[in-house]
């Protein structure tokens, strides 16, 4: 039997006056997967993730969330649908409790009826303990679960990129697109964050698509590589073969990166 695809791009483009931003991307990624998305600055990786996560809608093509077309979807009716996603900037609830960050994104799978919500009921209340149980269980895959009650700004930089991580699990996501997630860190943070994209794919099993110029990083923990260079695709492969590939070294392997 035929494996459907977590995700899926058919010649996925998108223009923005007579600059063809991204053109003819084309990636299918299964359950448990991980691949990456490499290229130099600028070209076009991180406009992928925002066609894949509703911020722009594609002027050509089209992407499925395991068999379902996703085009024209709003960003809250992507993340309901199972994508989630982090970002280079890290975005969090910073005036929140690192507990409430991940709380508000588990909200979404709670349902609380009206009676039960204004007067407090114990069924709300238990609810609101197996919510508690849920968040804290994520935040310990990522040692943070004795800096529940701290306010998210107060991480230190590293730990709030792991917040920012842990947060997009709480959405319940089918694949997560994780956009630079060592960017700023140093290498014990690099560390400790590849040792956690381990753990999650071992314990959801699920499809993530990842963004990052750290090569080690990607060549670790990447199955298959996707390198775009001015929004086209110029080689997809094995890392070993990306490695190896001329065409990727001239373009990207071989410089310095900002």
């Amino acid at each position: 039997m035929e494996r459907t695809p977590v995700l899926k791009t058919v010649n996925l483009g998108i223009t923005f006056g007579g600059l063809r931003a991204v053109e003819d991307f084309n990636i299918e990624i299964y359950e448990g997967e991980l691949v990456g998305l490499i290229g130099p600055n600028g070209a076009g990786k991180t406009t992928v993730f925002n066609l894949l996560t509703g911020v722009y809608t594609p002027t050509e093509g089209k992407f499925y969330l395991s068999g379902k077309n996703m085009n024209g979807k709003k960003t809250h009716q992507v993340v309901a649908e199972g994508i989630a996603r982090t970002f280079q900037n890290i975005r969090l609830f910073k005036q929140m409790t690192v507990l409430e960050n991940v709380k508000v994104a588990l909200n979404s799978k709670y349902e609380y009826k009206f009676f039960a919500s204004l007067f407090r009921t114990p069924k709300f209340w238990r609810k609101e303990e197996e919510l508690d149980k849920e968040a804290r269980d994520l935040l310990s895959i990522f040692n943070l679960e004795n800096k529940a009650n701290y306010i998210a700004s107060n991480l230190p930089y590293g730990q709030q990129r792991k917040l920012e991580i842990a947060r997009a699990l709480a959405t319940g996501m089918k694949i997560l697109l994780l956009d630079e997630p060592a960017a700023g860190m140093n290498p014990t943070e690099t560390a400790e964050l590849l040792e956690c994209i381990k753990i999650i794919r071992e314990r959801f099993g699920i499809a993530i698509l990842l963004i990052e110029h750290d090569m080690s990083l990607v060549m670790n923990v990447c199955e298959r590589i996707q390198v775009i260079n001015f929004g086209k695709t110029i080689a997809f492969g094995l890392p070993h073969e990306i490695a190896n590939n001329q065409e990727v070294i001239e373009a990207y392997l071989g410089k310095n990166e900002d």
